[in-house]
Protein backbone atom coordinates (compact mmCIF):
# COMPACT_ATOMS: atom_id res chain seq x y z
CA UNK A 1 0.00 0.00 0.00
CA UNK A 2 1.56 3.24 -0.90
CA UNK A 3 2.62 5.60 1.94
CA UNK A 4 -0.16 7.55 3.16
CA UNK A 5 -3.38 6.69 1.68
CA UNK A 6 -4.92 5.38 5.41
CA UNK A 7 -4.41 8.39 6.56
CA UNK A 8 -5.45 11.11 3.59
CA UNK A 9 -8.72 8.81 3.02
CA UNK A 10 -10.77 8.01 5.62
CA UNK A 11 -13.19 5.45 6.29
CA UNK A 12 -16.92 5.87 5.74
CA UNK A 13 -20.55 5.81 4.25
CA UNK A 14 -20.37 1.59 5.82
CA UNK A 15 -18.78 0.36 2.29
CA UNK A 16 -15.76 1.53 2.57
CA UNK A 17 -13.58 4.46 2.70
CA UNK A 18 -14.43 8.10 2.43
CA UNK A 19 -12.59 10.15 -0.43
CA UNK A 20 -11.02 13.60 0.34
CA UNK A 21 -11.01 14.84 -3.06
CA UNK A 22 -12.31 13.17 -6.20
CA UNK A 23 -11.22 14.58 -9.48
CA UNK A 24 -13.79 14.03 -12.38
CA UNK A 25 -12.11 14.66 -15.79
CA UNK A 26 -15.36 15.34 -18.22
CA UNK A 27 -18.25 16.02 -16.52
CA UNK A 28 -21.02 14.29 -18.34
CA UNK A 29 -23.75 11.64 -16.62
CA UNK A 30 -21.81 9.46 -15.48
CA UNK A 31 -19.42 11.21 -13.42
CA UNK A 32 -22.13 13.96 -12.67
CA UNK A 33 -24.29 11.04 -11.20
CA UNK A 34 -21.23 9.32 -8.89
CA UNK A 35 -20.53 12.64 -7.89
CA UNK A 36 -24.01 12.85 -6.56
CA UNK A 37 -24.04 9.35 -5.39
CA UNK A 38 -21.26 9.85 -2.78
CA UNK A 39 -21.96 13.53 -1.37
CA UNK A 40 -25.15 11.65 -0.82
CA UNK A 41 -23.98 8.99 1.07
CA UNK A 42 -21.06 11.38 2.38
CA UNK A 43 -18.77 9.33 1.06
CA UNK A 44 -16.67 12.69 -0.59
CA UNK A 45 -15.55 15.75 0.93
CA UNK A 46 -15.04 17.55 -2.00
CA UNK A 47 -15.25 17.16 -6.08
CA UNK A 48 -13.63 18.71 -8.32
CA UNK A 49 -13.93 18.52 -12.05
CA UNK A 50 -12.33 19.36 -15.41
CA UNK A 51 -12.90 19.01 -19.02
CA UNK A 52 -11.98 20.66 -22.14
CA UNK A 53 -14.92 23.64 -22.34
CA UNK A 54 -16.01 25.62 -19.49
CA UNK A 55 -19.85 24.95 -19.44
CA UNK A 56 -20.98 21.61 -18.11
CA UNK A 57 -18.42 22.84 -15.21
CA UNK A 58 -20.16 25.75 -14.48
CA UNK A 59 -23.32 23.93 -15.28
CA UNK A 60 -22.34 21.31 -12.64
CA UNK A 61 -21.30 24.01 -10.03
CA UNK A 62 -24.22 25.48 -10.28
CA UNK A 63 -26.14 22.35 -9.82
CA UNK A 64 -24.27 21.14 -6.69
CA UNK A 65 -22.89 18.36 -8.22
CA UNK A 66 -19.32 19.42 -8.23
CA UNK A 67 -17.88 22.05 -5.73
CA UNK A 68 -14.75 23.13 -7.93
CA UNK A 69 -13.35 23.30 -11.38
CA UNK A 70 -11.06 24.63 -13.53
CA UNK A 71 -9.62 24.11 -16.99
CA UNK A 72 -6.20 23.42 -15.88
CA UNK A 73 -6.03 19.85 -15.53
CA UNK A 74 -2.47 20.21 -13.01
CA UNK A 75 -4.74 22.24 -10.45
CA UNK A 76 -8.12 19.88 -10.51
CA UNK A 77 -5.85 16.87 -9.96
CA UNK A 78 -4.21 18.30 -7.09
CA UNK A 79 -4.11 16.74 -3.76
CA UNK A 80 -7.26 14.50 -5.39
CA UNK A 81 -7.11 10.95 -3.84
CA UNK A 82 -9.38 9.88 -6.52
CA UNK A 83 -8.96 10.80 -10.26
CA UNK A 84 -11.99 9.67 -12.87
CA UNK A 85 -11.59 9.44 -16.23
CA UNK A 86 -15.08 9.88 -17.85
CA UNK A 87 -13.98 11.66 -21.20
CA UNK A 88 -14.92 9.99 -24.56
CA UNK A 89 -13.36 6.63 -24.89
CA UNK A 90 -10.98 7.92 -28.04
CA UNK A 91 -9.21 10.71 -26.33
CA UNK A 92 -8.70 8.40 -23.17
CA UNK A 93 -5.04 8.08 -24.64
CA UNK A 94 -4.43 12.03 -24.83
CA UNK A 95 -5.74 11.90 -21.36
CA UNK A 96 -3.60 9.89 -19.96
CA UNK A 97 -0.33 11.53 -21.54
CA UNK A 98 -1.32 14.56 -19.96
CA UNK A 99 -2.21 12.76 -16.59
CA UNK A 100 1.35 10.81 -16.70
CA UNK A 101 3.84 14.33 -15.06
CA UNK A 102 0.87 15.09 -12.61
CA UNK A 103 0.14 11.51 -10.99
CA UNK A 104 1.47 10.58 -7.40
CA UNK A 105 1.83 8.37 -4.94
CA UNK A 106 -1.44 8.67 -3.51
CA UNK A 107 -3.47 8.51 -6.81
CA UNK A 108 -5.84 6.33 -7.89
CA UNK A 109 -6.78 6.55 -11.78
CA UNK A 110 -9.76 4.59 -12.72
CA UNK A 111 -12.65 5.50 -15.51
CA UNK A 112 -16.03 4.28 -16.61
CA UNK A 113 -15.07 3.81 -20.30
CA UNK A 114 -17.73 0.68 -21.86
CA UNK A 115 -14.43 -0.67 -23.67
CA UNK A 116 -11.20 -1.86 -21.97
CA UNK A 117 -9.07 -3.51 -23.67
CA UNK A 118 -8.12 -0.27 -25.61
CA UNK A 119 -7.99 1.76 -22.34
CA UNK A 120 -5.51 -0.93 -21.03
CA UNK A 121 -3.68 -0.37 -24.72
CA UNK A 122 -3.59 2.91 -23.98
CA UNK A 123 -2.20 3.19 -20.76
CA UNK A 124 0.38 0.62 -21.85
CA UNK A 125 1.71 2.83 -24.77
CA UNK A 126 1.19 6.13 -22.14
CA UNK A 127 3.24 4.31 -19.17
CA UNK A 128 4.87 1.32 -20.56
CA UNK A 129 2.55 -0.79 -18.92
CA UNK A 130 -1.34 0.11 -16.65
CA UNK A 131 0.01 1.86 -13.58
CA UNK A 132 -0.09 -0.04 -10.25
CA UNK A 133 -2.97 2.43 -8.95
CA UNK A 134 -4.70 2.54 -12.48
CA UNK A 135 -8.23 0.28 -11.88
CA UNK A 136 -10.02 -0.20 -14.83
CA UNK A 137 -14.13 -0.24 -14.52
CA UNK A 138 -17.12 0.37 -16.48
CA UNK A 139 -20.52 0.88 -14.35
CA UNK A 140 -23.27 -0.90 -16.24
CA UNK A 141 -25.83 1.61 -15.99
CA UNK A 142 -26.66 4.64 -18.23
CA UNK A 143 -29.46 6.25 -19.87
CA UNK A 144 -30.46 7.92 -23.42
CA UNK A 145 -30.02 11.43 -21.39
CA UNK A 146 -26.81 12.68 -21.85
CA UNK A 147 -24.84 15.39 -19.78
CA UNK A 148 -24.09 16.94 -16.24
CA UNK A 149 -28.16 18.00 -16.31
CA UNK A 150 -29.16 14.34 -16.58
CA UNK A 151 -27.01 13.05 -13.46
CA UNK A 152 -28.55 11.41 -10.70
CA UNK A 153 -27.81 10.00 -7.50
CA UNK A 154 -29.75 6.84 -7.86
CA UNK A 155 -28.34 5.80 -11.41
CA UNK A 156 -26.24 2.84 -10.05
CA UNK A 157 -28.19 1.75 -6.94
CA UNK A 158 -29.11 -1.98 -7.84
CA UNK A 159 -26.70 -2.14 -10.91
CA UNK A 160 -23.21 -3.68 -11.25
CA UNK A 161 -19.59 -2.27 -11.90
CA UNK A 162 -17.27 -4.17 -13.27
CA UNK A 163 -13.74 -3.52 -12.62
CA UNK A 164 -11.03 -5.23 -14.45
CA UNK A 165 -7.69 -5.50 -12.27
CA UNK A 166 -4.52 -6.40 -14.03
CA UNK A 167 -2.01 -8.46 -11.79
CA UNK A 168 -0.15 -4.96 -11.38
CA UNK A 169 -2.43 -3.30 -9.95
CA UNK A 170 -1.86 -2.23 -6.38
CA UNK A 171 -4.57 -4.26 -4.32
CA UNK A 172 -5.19 -1.11 -2.08
CA UNK A 173 -6.14 0.82 -4.63
CA UNK A 174 -8.49 -1.98 -6.25
CA UNK A 175 -10.47 -1.97 -3.32
CA UNK A 176 -11.03 1.93 -2.96
CA UNK A 177 -12.24 1.72 -6.37
CA UNK A 178 -14.48 -1.54 -5.06
CA UNK A 179 -15.68 0.45 -2.22
CA UNK A 180 -16.31 4.02 -4.09
CA UNK A 181 -18.80 2.34 -6.39
CA UNK A 182 -20.30 0.36 -3.33
CA UNK A 183 -21.00 3.88 -1.51
CA UNK A 184 -22.91 4.43 -4.87
CA UNK A 185 -25.25 1.70 -4.19
CA UNK A 186 -23.52 -1.06 -7.06
CA UNK A 187 -22.99 -4.43 -7.00
CA UNK A 188 -18.99 -5.02 -8.02
CA UNK A 189 -17.98 -7.46 -9.88
CA UNK A 190 -14.56 -8.56 -11.31
CA UNK A 191 -14.09 -9.73 -14.74
CA UNK A 192 -11.08 -10.22 -17.12
CA UNK A 193 -10.76 -7.40 -20.16
CA UNK A 194 -11.21 -9.86 -22.91
CA UNK A 195 -14.05 -11.27 -21.70
CA UNK A 196 -15.69 -7.47 -20.79
CA UNK A 197 -15.27 -6.11 -23.90
CA UNK A 198 -16.60 -9.70 -25.68
CA UNK A 199 -19.54 -10.00 -22.65
CA UNK A 200 -20.57 -5.99 -23.24
CA UNK A 201 -20.17 -6.18 -27.56
CA UNK A 202 -23.11 -8.92 -27.12
CA UNK A 203 -25.06 -7.51 -24.44
CA UNK A 204 -24.65 -3.95 -25.14
CA UNK A 205 -22.89 -2.79 -27.87
CA UNK A 206 -24.55 -5.06 -30.59
CA UNK A 207 -28.41 -4.10 -29.35
CA UNK A 208 -27.14 -0.04 -29.82
CA UNK A 209 -25.90 -0.72 -33.25
CA UNK A 210 -29.31 -2.73 -34.40
CA UNK A 211 -31.45 0.18 -32.55
CA UNK A 212 -29.39 2.90 -34.68
CA UNK A 213 -29.64 0.89 -37.67
CA UNK A 214 -33.24 0.58 -37.48
CA UNK A 215 -34.15 3.84 -36.57
CA UNK A 216 -32.32 5.35 -39.73
CA UNK A 217 -33.74 2.18 -42.12
CA UNK A 218 -37.09 3.21 -41.06
CA UNK A 219 -36.28 7.30 -41.03
CA UNK A 220 -35.12 6.45 -44.73
CA UNK A 221 -38.38 4.57 -45.56
CA UNK A 222 -41.09 7.15 -47.78
CA UNK A 223 -43.60 6.06 -45.03
CA UNK A 224 -41.40 7.44 -42.24
CA UNK A 225 -43.97 10.04 -40.87
CA UNK A 226 -46.64 7.21 -40.51
CA UNK A 227 -44.04 4.69 -39.29
CA UNK A 228 -43.01 6.81 -36.40
CA UNK A 229 -46.49 8.15 -35.80
CA UNK A 230 -48.08 4.72 -35.33
CA UNK A 231 -45.12 3.13 -33.40
CA UNK A 232 -46.76 1.09 -30.69
CA UNK A 233 -44.91 0.72 -26.99
CA UNK A 234 -43.09 -2.75 -28.31
CA UNK A 235 -40.82 0.18 -31.01
CA UNK A 236 -39.88 2.43 -28.41
CA UNK A 237 -38.72 0.31 -25.77
CA UNK A 238 -36.54 -1.28 -28.55
CA UNK A 239 -35.28 1.43 -30.38
CA UNK A 240 -35.15 4.30 -26.84
CA UNK A 241 -31.26 3.35 -27.24
CA UNK A 242 -30.78 5.37 -30.30
CA UNK A 243 -31.77 8.17 -28.39
CA UNK A 244 -28.37 8.05 -26.94
CA UNK A 245 -25.12 10.06 -27.56
CA UNK A 246 -24.28 9.67 -30.93
CA UNK A 247 -20.48 10.63 -30.39
CA UNK A 248 -20.24 8.28 -27.29
CA UNK A 249 -21.68 5.54 -29.34
CA UNK A 250 -19.36 5.92 -32.64
CA UNK A 251 -16.26 6.01 -30.19
CA UNK A 252 -17.25 2.58 -28.11
CA UNK A 253 -18.48 1.27 -31.75
CA UNK A 254 -14.80 1.91 -33.07
CA UNK A 255 -12.96 1.22 -29.58
CA UNK A 256 -14.29 -2.09 -29.75
CA UNK A 257 -14.54 -2.77 -33.10
CA UNK A 258 -13.65 -6.85 -33.15
CA UNK A 259 -15.64 -7.93 -31.13
CA UNK A 260 -19.14 -6.56 -32.49
CA UNK A 261 -18.09 -7.07 -35.72
CA UNK A 262 -18.00 -10.69 -34.11
CA UNK A 263 -21.22 -9.96 -32.62
CA UNK A 264 -22.74 -8.72 -36.05
CA UNK A 265 -21.64 -11.65 -38.27
CA UNK A 266 -23.05 -14.19 -35.58
CA UNK A 267 -26.59 -11.95 -35.65
CA UNK A 268 -26.49 -12.25 -39.13
CA UNK A 269 -26.51 -15.58 -39.87
CA UNK A 270 -29.07 -15.87 -37.11
CA UNK A 271 -31.36 -13.23 -38.99
CA UNK A 272 -30.62 -14.82 -42.17
CA UNK A 273 -32.13 -18.08 -40.88
CA UNK A 274 -34.98 -16.36 -39.69
CA UNK A 275 -35.90 -14.62 -42.98
CA UNK A 276 -35.70 -18.53 -44.64
CA UNK A 277 -37.95 -19.96 -42.41
CA UNK A 278 -40.08 -17.08 -43.29
CA UNK A 279 -39.62 -16.69 -46.77
CA UNK A 280 -40.75 -20.59 -46.88
CA UNK A 281 -43.33 -20.50 -44.59
CA UNK A 282 -41.72 -22.60 -41.79
CA UNK A 283 -44.50 -21.51 -38.96
CA UNK A 284 -42.35 -25.16 -36.96
CA UNK A 285 -39.25 -22.87 -37.55
CA UNK A 286 -40.51 -19.42 -36.50
CA UNK A 287 -42.64 -20.54 -33.26
CA UNK A 288 -39.19 -22.65 -32.38
CA UNK A 289 -36.58 -19.72 -32.50
CA UNK A 290 -39.34 -17.52 -30.82
CA UNK A 291 -40.34 -20.22 -27.72
CA UNK A 292 -36.65 -20.71 -27.48
CA UNK A 293 -35.87 -16.65 -27.42
CA UNK A 294 -38.77 -16.36 -24.73
CA UNK A 295 -37.47 -18.96 -22.62
CA UNK A 296 -33.88 -18.08 -22.43
CA UNK A 297 -35.22 -14.45 -21.80
CA UNK A 298 -37.61 -15.39 -18.95
CA UNK A 299 -35.19 -18.09 -17.38
CA UNK A 300 -32.60 -15.12 -17.07
CA UNK A 301 -34.38 -11.92 -16.43
CA UNK A 302 -37.19 -13.60 -13.87
CA UNK A 303 -34.59 -15.24 -12.19
CA UNK A 304 -32.43 -12.66 -11.74
CA UNK A 305 -35.52 -10.28 -9.98
CA UNK A 306 -36.50 -13.50 -7.54
CA UNK A 307 -33.26 -13.16 -6.72
CA UNK A 308 -32.97 -9.66 -5.72
CA UNK A 309 -36.66 -9.05 -4.81
CA UNK A 310 -36.86 -7.61 -1.37
CA UNK A 311 -39.37 -10.23 0.98
CA UNK A 312 -42.44 -8.75 1.32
Amino acid sequence: MPDGIETRIGRGCGHGVKIGKLTIIGLGLMGGSLAKALKAASAVDQVWATGRRSASLEKGLELGVIDHWSLDLAEAVKGADVVLVATPTLIAEQILADLQPLLDDHMVVTDVASVKGNIQQAAERVFGQVPPRMVLGHPIAGSEQSGVEAARAELFKDHRVILTPLPQNDPAAVQLVRDMWQCAGAEVVDMPVAEHDAVLAATSHLPHVLAYTLVDALAANGSAKDIFRFAAGGFRDFTRIASSDPTMWHDIVLANQDAILSGLDDFSTHLEYVRKCIADGDGAAIKQVFERAKSARDEHFLGQYLATRKPD
